[in-house]
């Protein structure tokens, strides 16, 4: 269970840390639109122009709007029944009042949409505020932060869902649970003051769930990612049924022969035992001779039950290297990962870990299709298996990332292996998909820490570094 609520809380923080950037982007492309409009305020073509390019060019809003002396002057999509009208909404009020860039509240619009309106604030040259520019996200429709929570959805029980600083629940897998509350659950209160980490807590259907969780901090919103802990254990449950269903018919056989074998060896002992009587008979040379020796019976037993053990050993051995490897590319699983350094760090070997993670896969799924992103996968499964040596160890832990533990290697021996890694990736023509770039991060045990959770966190940092400023590079953590 301590595995599951740490793999809930990477991916709780995960996927805040990508909402808090995709929000940044979308201010960041308002900061820019923003700019260009102030110099022609006046220009009604080149504001219907920016508006539209706005909504249409990357799907970041629902709808896009300016607005000109407390005015309408421009929407996205075309809402004639606004133009030139004065807008009483929260998320307009607070623009206008605020005179700054920000992120609303989220608030219910007249139409019954529950809405969060960023916005950035409009000034002429000489400092006078003209108004706003504020693009809009239906949190109960379709959008792209809908889109960017969905992907991260999957099965098992596990469920993630985000709230506002008002406990209302802004994104869950059940639509209609969106705009409601969440009451009586301890975690909200430490998410939306911006704390995370992992608990285990029931929710409104007395569930007990394992929790992580962290905050979406540009927003100050929190995001929990949960499962059941009846799902976490009937996973172990499965293992073991499957592990008896393979086995059983397997030892039964095995049984039956044990029977028939015994049953052939003690046949000859009894035969010599009622020929005691008979030694004064001249025929019982004749008849010990005629019994068959159990040498030969006892080497058939043997034999038997050699090939039972064996095939025994190899359908678990089989079951083990099912739970320890990943099914799509072959290399370890987190389960198998920390087992080995678990190995690592009682013998006191110093590693390196190499946080890898794919740039941009999403396009690449969403281009040319999952199974030439699993094609993907799979070829750099095979470089990196090429490029290591020995000892190493690659994982792959989650959907398009992967680590790699290189033993006896410090920071700068592991960033030299990193960058001709990365090189090689990134020269790579892969069929179909073309090139793909990584990033990496790179921390060392006990350099930066001899708490392995927190050699995690340092490579954590160390890729999100290298993904914000460019990717396609390898970065070593701050030891600070």
């Amino acid at each position: 269970m301590n595995y599951t609520l740490k793999s809930n809380y990477a991916y709780a923080n995960k996927l805040a840390s990508a909402t808090d950037n995709f929000l940044e982007a979308a201010m960041q492309q308002l900061t820019y639109s923003a700019k260009i409009i102030e110099q022609e305020i006046n220009n009604e073509k080149l504001l219907k122009e920016e508006v539209t390019r706005l909504n249409l060019q990357t799907n970041s809003f629902n709808s896009v709007v300016i607005n000109k002396n407390g005015i309408i002057a421009a929407t996205s999509p075309v809402l004639p029944q606004i133009m030139e009208q004065t807008i009483s909404s929260p998320g307009a009020i607070q623009a206008l009042e605020e005179k700054r860039p920000l992120i609303s509240k989220p608030y219910m619009s007249a139409a019954g949409n529950l809405i969060i309106f960023i916005s950035h604030p409009l000034f002429d040259n000489a400092g006078n505020y003209l108004g706003y520019l504020g693009g809009s996200l239906y949190l109960k429709e379709r959008s792209i932060l809908n889109d960017l929570l969905d992907q991260h959805y999957y099965d098992e029980g596990t469920h993630i869902y985000v709230v506002d600083s008002y406990k209302r629940i802004l994104y869950h897998p059940d639509h209609i649970r969106i705009g409601t509350y969440v009451n009586n659950n301890a975690i909200i209160d430490d998410v939306i003051n911006g704390k995370g980490g992992i608990a285990n807590v029931r929710n409104n259907q007395n569930v007990e769930m394992l929790a992580g969780y962290a905050a979406v901090k540009k927003a100050h919103w929190g995001v929990i990612a949960q499962r059941p802990v009846k799902n976490t254990l009937a996973s172990l449950d499965t293992l073991i049924i499957e592990v008896i269903k393979r086995t059983l018919p397997m030892a039964v056989i095995t049984f039956i022969l044990i029977g028939f074998f015994a049953h052939f060896i003690s046949r000859p002992l009894k035969q010599l035992a009622n020929k005691v009587n008979t030694l004064d008979n001249p025929a019982s040379f004749e008849n010990f001779e005629n019994i068959k020796a159990w040498y030969f019976e006892s080497q058939r037993l043997k034999l038997a039950m050699l090939k039972g053990v064996s095939i025994l050993q190899t359908q678990i051995g089989q079951l083990r290297h099912d739970a320890q490897t990943d099914p799509l590319t072959g290399a370890h699983n987190r389960r198998s990962l920390n087992g080995l350094l678990n190995q690592l760090m009682l013998k006191q070997i110093p590693f390196a870990i190499l946080e890898i993670d794919i740039d941009f896969f999403k396009r690449v799924n969403d281009t040319f299709g999952h199974d030439k992103g699993d094609e993907a996968l799979k070829t750099l499964t095979d470089i990196i298996k090429k490029l290591s040596r020995k000892d190493d160890v690659v994982a792959r832990i989650g959907g398009e990332e992967f680590v790699l533990i290189l033993p006896n290697e410090d920071s700068e021996s592991a960033f030299k292996i990193a960058e001709r890694l990365r090189t090689t990736v990134a020269s790579t023509n892969m069929d179909v998909i073309g090139f793909i770039t990584i990033s990496i991060g790179i921390a060392t045990w006990p350099e930066h820490s001899n708490d392995i959770d927190q050699v995690y966190k340092y490579a954590d940092k160390a890729l999100y570094y290298a993904k914000e400023h460019g990717r396609n590079c390898c970065v070593i953590a701050d030891k600070n």
